[in-house]
């Protein structure tokens, strides 16, 4: 609707200026100033040198001649705004289009023609999945989720840990432990242990860090037993990485690792040196960037071993040439903030693609009482740990409260689960992705809170009032409805989720989609405990309501990639 009224204010303003302008179209915090508000008139009278109000009060006239009854109000407000007011007949059509629409309601066509990578998730082979990798994985996946439901073309790609030094260390702590014959009965959570064990072993006798450097030259030249190692141990991961990728409901179009990389690094080193972007420095190959802009960064170490620098450059261009994106979408955490800066200086210098946009959503840390989790130290929390223990907690307070007492010990479990994992999801998503994350099942679980947990069971208490009146299909001409105060709070909402998605998409951030939910839920609730649905004089109005509330809700949910469960 932002864009009609963006429409009807500059047909409304032509002979006011003749050139072109931008306006905003806003949708106001206090609902006493409408659904919709433009700052037209300050723009056009800082072009013109006029009076923001005059201009306003001139706009405002000239709409009024269309007499559009789509429109209550529309009015002129100091210091130079144009407030828009929906009228209720409007609202109502509305409510049986949005019922029509289905689950495509709040989608859009701003992406379409355009292709974007997006780069999530990313976990290292050989570690278990720590509570840290959860922020990338779901994020990741939201933003897909919203990109795709606004017409893009998505491509999720696992950029996996497989590559680099560490595997080194690795295998040579396989060797050392002389587990080399038996690499493939060891479990993931035993290969951290020994990359573990490693970096204990350093403290006590530093010179085995270069063993590590060896074993990794070893694996870049194509050494057979160190290749032999490294497969067993990339094997053993993914196979784990996709149970954990099951649990979360996650699904990432493709893995290509590091090491699917290693072959083109060759032709980027030759191509950077050729560029004049790189030059060696005692042994090593570095980029210094034109007027010290950024720190230098080595492109290939002294021993000839590739960088993670030198395997994203190949990554870039493997992606340029195959797909043409017109955006990449790196989601990573913050503290790779100043490494993505030189990266994408160097894909600039390079002049690889005029087109392609790269983009860093970067995250926070994901924290506990004690701080910030090392795999080093030994300190990991298992994601895996954290989702049993949620799903437990769940559990245990749905018996408490007795909210479900009419199905079966299966179907409480399937509810935990669903409610567990969308609880820890909704934590992360619920604020901007900048933020660090404190992890706190109090709040998580609340039932009464901003959490998944509140808006699962807001959408299962509309789906049961819609199940009880046996109207799923609401077909009738609601023009004579009078709307109370709690109906109209709805549909006004409601209307505003397709702009909502816009945001979020603009934005990259899915906790625009959270608030707008928490937000609705709040007004369903309200409604629900107050005016009487079924057997009411308006029934068919408010199942009307009900169905697009718990359309929304589920359509919201499962742009966040949270399951939406029909009973709780």
């Amino acid at each position: 609707m932002y864009k009609e009224i963006e429409k009807i204010v500059k047909e409304s303003a032509r002979g006011l200026l003749e050139e072109d302008f931008f306006s905003e179209i806003m949708v106001p915090s206090n609902p006493e100033y409408g659904d919709y508000s433009s700052n037209a008139p300050f723009k056009i009278a800082k072009i013109t040198g006029g009076n923001p109000m005059e201009v306003a009060e001139t706009i405002v006239k000239k709409i009024k001649e269309s007499k559009d009854d789509r429109f209550k109000k529309i009015e002129g407000v100091s210091p130079g705004f144009i407030n828009f007011t929906l009228s209720d007949s409007f609202l109502k059509k509305e409510l049986l289009g949005i019922i029509s629409s289905g689950d495509s309601y709040g989608s859009n066509s701003n992406g379409k023609g355009r292709v974007v990578i997006i780069d999530y998730s990313s976990p290292n082979i050989a570690k278990q999945f720590g509570v840290g990798h959860l922020r990338s994985t779901i994020i990741g996946q939201s933003i897909y989720n919203i990109l795709k439901f606004s017409g893009w073309k998505c491509i999720g790609d696992n950029h996996l840990g497989d590559w680099g030094t560490q595997f080194g260390k690795l295998i040579f702590q396989i060797k050392k432990n002389k587990l080399h014959n038996e690499i493939g009965e060891l479990t993931l959570g035993e290969l951290e242990e020994l990359y573990v064990a490693f970096h204990k072993d350093v403290k006590e006798d530093p010179e085995i860090e270069e063993e590590g450097r060896k074993w990794f030259k070893k694996l870049e030249d194509g050494d057979k037993e160190a290749t032999r190692i490294w497969q067993s141990c990339v094997d053993t991961s993914i196979k784990e990485f996709n149970i954990m990728y099951d649990i979360l409901g996650v699904k990432i179009d493709m893995a290509l690792g590091e090491s699917f990389y290693t072959k083109m690094t060759d032709d980027i080193v030759k191509e950077v040196k050729e560029k004049g972007i790189a030059s060696e420095s005692k042994g090593a190959l570095v980029v210094k960037f034109p007027d010290e802009s950024l720190p230098p960064i080595i492109l290939v170490k002294s021993d000839g071993t590739t960088t993670y620098l030198t395997r994203d450059l190949a990554t870039i261009k493997y992606r340029i040439e195959k797909w043409d994106p017109d955006k990449i979408i790196y989601e990573v955490g913050n503290d790779q903030l100043l490494y993505f800066k030189q990266v994408f200086e160097i894909v600039k210098l390079m002049e690889w693609s005029k087109k392609a946009s790269l983009v860093h959503i970067a995250h926070g840390l994901v924290r506990w009482k004690h701080g910030k989790f090392s795999t080093r130290k030994g300190e990991t929390v298992h994601l895996e740990d954290i989702l049993d223990e949620t799903v437990r907690k769940t559990r245990e307070i749905i018996e408490r409260s007795e909210i479900i007492a009419d199905i079966s010990k299966e179907e409480k479990n399937e509810i935990s689960r669903v409610a567990g994992i969308g609880a820890v999801k909704y934590n992360d998503l619920s604020q901007h992705y900048s933020r660090d994350i404190l992890f706190d099942w109090e709040k998580m679980l609340n039932l009464k809170g901003n959490s998944s947990p509140y808006l699962q069971y807001t959408f299962a208490r509309a789906n049961r009032v819609v199940e009880r009146s046996g109207k799923k299909e609401v077909i009738d001409n609601f023009e004579s409805i009078e709307l109370s105060t709690r109906e109209e709070s709805i549909l006004r909402k409601i209307r505003l989720f397709p702009q909502v998605v816009e945001e979020a998409e603009k934005m990259l951030s899915p906790n625009v989609i959270c608030n707008f939910l928490f937000s609705l839920s709040q007004s369903y609730n309200a409604f629900y405990s107050k005016e009487k649905i079924i057997k009411s004089e308006k029934e068919d109005f408010r199942i009307a309501i009900t169905i697009v509330v718990a359309q929304v809700i589920k359509s919201g949910l499962s742009l966040l990639g949270i399951g939406a469960p029909e009973k709780m």
